[in-house]
């Protein structure tokens, strides 16, 4: 009789573990791929803020606007919205279109005071920022999350210095609700595969065998799951990688005082309903700030660039970005002296980026282009292998093609076509 209760025991044991395993399993499975999920929209959604905080710090028009309104206000004797008002009329419209080009909820600039100059809220104008900014003011930048008037936030603070003298901040932030949405959005996309492991973990719970096969399929796909979400990854890196590149066209276009062609280079990017009229000023604004944004790039790593460009009307965006991205490639490897040369032929772009730097390994000549592929170091921990794979993208996406070889210069020569848009 005892023995009989025993074999009944076992069985119940060898019917409902497999079940227990596999629900355990998958319950951990799912909770560390919903954090990492998080974790890296989180490091995504940082590294953005931070970008465009540094971006629009290092601008000579807000750099230019806050110190002119630097002694407005004292410690003892803050400014208010109304001694503030000629630089909030300059600075509020560029803030809103940042906003909305890069996704985030806020861009606030303040004085030397960390008084308000611009903020979404027309009441929050000329009022002290109540969270960190004592630190900022003194030079350090600020990456975390406080609650402010809108709510918590993740947020990037970079000082605004003009010479040798902090002169204010900018602020930018996303929502920790918006964050928040995104994690809701991954977990509705598991909790289908989740509740179908489960109905199929209790199906098979009658053979050990078949319940092990099971738990082996759902793991290869949480595998191609989490392929799928460095796919995504890699995805907010790139838009992050193009979104500086075009944020350095928008500084070409804003320092050269084009206000009108900026608006309309952001409204190309994110539509902005009844915003703008179609009138454009004549000449080139897109290949003239093309050259002034590389040119300020390959600087900031020591290279000089040359342009021969020769075309009769205006290039696009996507051709900015091939000779940004090619020529900064350059300026990275090592380069000194870089030339790029843009000529028309029927309907046809052909350009060409030729360096002095180290060139490029033929064994490598056919890997360079591949996504997540650089012979350079990853400093900054964000991710390289990014510029030279969506060149060959926005090439081949328009019937071209792009070759890399030996310069006459010494180093490595991108040569590519591409057509031209109607």
């Amino acid at each position: 009789m005892a023995f009989g209760h025993r074999q009944r025991a076992v069985r119940l044991a060898m019917l409902v573990l497999p079940s227990i395993v596999t629900l355990a399993a998958l319950g951990v499975t799912t909770t560390v791929a919903l954090a990492l999920q998080e974790s890296r929209i989180r490091d995504a959604t940082a590294e953005r803020v931070q970008e465009v905080a540094t971006s629009l710090a290092a601008l000579s028009e807000v750099r230019q606007t806050v110190a002119s309104v630097s002694d407005a206000g004292t410690p003892g004797d803050l400014a208010d919205a109304a001694d503030l008002a000629p630089a909030t009329a300059a600075l509020q419209p560029i803030a809103e279109l940042v906003a909305r080009a890069a996704g985030v909820y806020y861009v606030v600039v303040t004085d030397d005071e960390g008084v308000r100059i611009t903020h979404p809220l027309a009441s929050e104008r000329g009022v002290q920022v109540s969270t960190t900014n004592a630190s900022v003011l003194a030079g350090t930048p600020f990456l975390g999350t406080e609650t402010g008037p809108s709510g918590p936030s993740l947020r990037a603070k970079v000082p605004v210095v003009d010479g040798d003298r902090v002169v204010g901040m900018v602020a930018v932030g996303v929502l920790e609700s918006d964050i928040a949405a995104e994690r809701e959005q991954a977990l509705g996309a598991l909790l289908p595969w989740a509740v179908g492991a489960l109905i199929v973990a209790t199906l098979a719970s009658s053979a050990l065998t078949a319940a092990v096969e099971r738990r082996f399929r759902r793991l290869d796909e949480l595998a191609l799951e989490h392929a799928q979400m460095g796919r995504t990854t890699a995805a907010l890196r790139e838009q992050s990688h193009e979104f500086t590149t075009r944020l350095h066209v928008l500084h070409g276009l804003v320092s050269r005082g084009d206000a009108d062609e900026a608006l309309a280079y952001i409204e190309d990017l994110v539509p902005v309903s009844g915003a703008r009229h179609d009138e454009r000023d004549a000449g080139m604004p897109l290949r003239d700030a093309a050259v002034h944004a590389v040119r300020s790039d390959v600087l900031a790593h020591g290279a000089q660039v040359e342009f021969d460009i020769a075309v009769a009307r205006d290039i696009d965006d996507e051709v900015v970005t091939v000779l940004t991205n090619l020529c900064r490639n350059a300026a990275e490897a090592g380069a000194a002296r870089i030339r790029c040369v843009l000529r028309e032929r029927g309907d046809l772009l052909v350009g060409a980026v030729e360096d002095d730097g180290p060139g490029v390994d033929p064994r490598q000549a056919t890997r360079i282009f591949a996504l997540g592929f650089s012979s350079k170091p990853d400093a900054s921990g964000g991710g390289r292998g990014i510029g030279l794979d969506l060149v060959r993208r926005l090439v081949t996406a328009r019937g071209g093609t792009i070759e890399v070889g030996a310069s006459t210069l010494g180093g490595a020569r991108f040569s590519f076509e591409m057509a031209r848009r109607p």
